[in-house]
């Protein structure tokens, strides 16, 4: 329902612009409402109510859900201010200790609720999410710091030297007196001067850092899988930095939204979500199924994509759903590409199958003119720890050619030129050849054992030293390949629509077209260039046609 932006939670505000809101007394009176409550729409876990199946009682059965959700708030308001009382005591004694210890517990950065339903695929476990959005906290933390305004950097400075100078003197005073701490409000105002001055030093950017925002940018999607399209070539944009905000927030803000929320959550129940009463009975119907065995289910979680699928997301031709059944930012074929890398023994159904065996099609030619990059693979993603697959990627996204010459200095290799998208097909390629404690690929045949199964030795690398071999487990290195793997192919399939999206005639073009030059998303001067170059059309085709072939031939020379 977030995914089909169904629920009530972005609204505009006059003053503040467009702001998200869930909190998790909010998500408790959804699922209250939806799933567990008596007049839910659900009987149980398993089982939704047998009228909402049916279209003639859609109506009935949306003015009781309206009806039930006004009631729901009214309790809410009513029971406000003890709520309210409660979470004031609960964030006290939670983060009093905290911020004693650390001031700038307050300037750190989470994940929001909203972000970890917008970022989840379908079918993930809690478990795994959590691991994914952890490693994209420190990449998403690098990009929000990117963003400094010197007005209120300056003003920092100046706070902070102020804090710091009557800081310094009270300290000093106390070191030379022990009975200066009997002044009256002494200890506080060096409380609060610390508080000040930690605060004022988190706004104070680093003077040496040099910051890329779209290489940043791209290896959070690296992480989260997701990210809207209009933040491709914008990622410097102070929109994207408020919409990035919305996923990745303060934990004062975190505090603040809690705090609100019992006097705001009522508000919510009783006038944004009823309108929408028809719209999520509409939504149970359409996209409920019974599976044997199991009950009634999602069926986006069935990860269908010839029902939930885009055609823009590399399943054109191999989807029937219309705009109103298609999941939004690729999150059915995303989604299906991580089930399938995560379970290496699933047998997928035969349309899945056939758009993960279309996808590495694409991977093979997409990677043909530089080959599988193994020596980009073993030395990135083996030598150096877990903190080797945020190597890759990086190594992916700043020097795509690299990558994909597998960081050999060969002068064939030089001559070809090479995208992010190319690069990720090509250390993708690689991951299918065997390495050590490597499975199956998802669209490698299922017949073919896991190392686990066959009982085989894995063969020795030379980028793997004994200490090394003896500390990494299978598993371990099993979980680096599935993570790096899922991350490049997010990147891959964001690249491809995204050049889909600026081609006029997309990337599915009949063999022997003329296709686009590459586009490298982290160069928006680039892009303009490339418009710049495709507007002569008519007579001029074939003339601009030779002088690029002449100017390649010059460029190889």
């Amino acid at each position: 329902m977030v995914n089909k932006s169904l629920l009530p939670v972005r609204f505009r505000l006059p003053l503040l612009g467009p702001v998200v809101f869930l909190t998790r007394g909010l998500h408790y009176n959804l699922q209250l409402l939806l799933f567990r409550g008596p007049g839910a729409l659900f009987l149980n876990a398993w089982s939704l109510r047998p009228q909402c199946k049916r279209a003639g009682e859609r109506l009935a059965l949306a003015r009781r859900l309206a009806r039930g959700t006004v009631l729901l708030g009214a309790a809410n308001l009513l029971l406000c201010p003890l709520v309210l009382v409660w979470q004031l005591l609960y964030a006290f004694f939670s983060y009093a200790e905290v911020l004693r210890r650390r001031p700038g517990v307050l300037g750190a950065r989470r994940w929001s609720l909203y972000g970890r339903l917008y970022l989840r695929h379908f079918n993930e476990l809690q478990h795994e999410l959590a691991a994914r959005l952890g490693r994209g906290h420190r990449p998403a933390t690098r990009y929000m710091n990117s963003f400094a305004s010197p007005l209120l950097a300056v003003l920092a400075r100046h706070v902070a030297f102020f804090a710091g100078s009557v800081l310094a003197v009270l300290i000093a005073l106390t070191v030379y007196d022990e009975d200066v701490l009997t002044v009256q409000h002494i200890l506080t105002a060096i409380t609060l001067l610390g508080l000040l001055l930690t605060g004022a030093r988190s706004f104070i950017p680093d003077e040496h850092s040099v910051q890329c925002p779209e290489q940043l940018l791209q290896r959070v999607l690296a992480h989260t899988h997701y990210m809207p399209q209009h933040w491709q070539g914008s990622a410097g944009a102070a929109e994207t930095r408020n919409e990035m905000a919305q996923l990745f927030q303060y934990k004062a803000v975190f505090i603040l939204e809690e705090l609100l929320s019992p006097i705001l959550t009522p508000l919510i129940l009783i006038f944004a979500l009823p309108p929408r009463a028809l719209d999520i009975v509409d939504f149970f119907r359409n996209f409920t199924v019974e599976v044997v065995g199991v009950g009634d289910v999602c069926s986006f979680a069935q990860l269908d994509v010839r029902r939930h699928g885009n055609p823009q997301w590399l399943s054109e031709g191999q989807t029937e759903a219309s705009v109103y059944q298609r999941a939004e930012n690729g999150k059915t074929e995303l989604s299906l590409m991580h089930f399938a890398i995560s379970n290496p023994r699933w047998q997928p159904p035969p349309h899945s199958g056939l758009f993960l065996s279309h996808v590495k099609e694409r991977l093979q030619r997409d990677a043909a003119p530089h080959g599988p990059a193994e020596g980009a693979l073993r030395a990135s993603l083996l030598g150096d720890g877990c903190a080797a697959p945020d190597a890759l990627l990086s190594s992916v996204l700043a020097h795509p050619l690299l990558a994909a010459s597998g960081l050999l200095p060969r002068e064939r290799r030089l001559t070809q030129p090479c995208s992010t998208a190319s690069a990720a097909a090509s250390v993708l390629l690689s991951l299918s050849s065997p390495l050590p404690g490597r499975g199956r690929g998802p669209s490698e045949s299922p017949e073919r054992p896991l190392p686990e199964e066959s009982g085989a030795v894995p063969p020795r690398s030379p980028a793997l030293s004994e200490s090394r071999l003896l500390s990494l487990s299978r598993s371990a290195v099993l979980a680096e390949v599935a993570s790096a793997e899922m991350s490049l192919h997010a990147i891959y399939i964001h690249e491809l629509y995204l050049q889909q999206q600026q081609s006029p005639v997309g990337l599915w073009v009949a063999a022997g077209a003329p296709k686009r030059p590459w586009v490298t998303t982290g160069s928006a001067a680039r892009a303009s260039q490339l418009e710049l170059r495709e507007m002569p059309l008519g007579g001029w085709a074939e003339e601009d046609e030779e002088d690029e072939d002449e100017e390649e031939e010059q460029t190889t020379r």
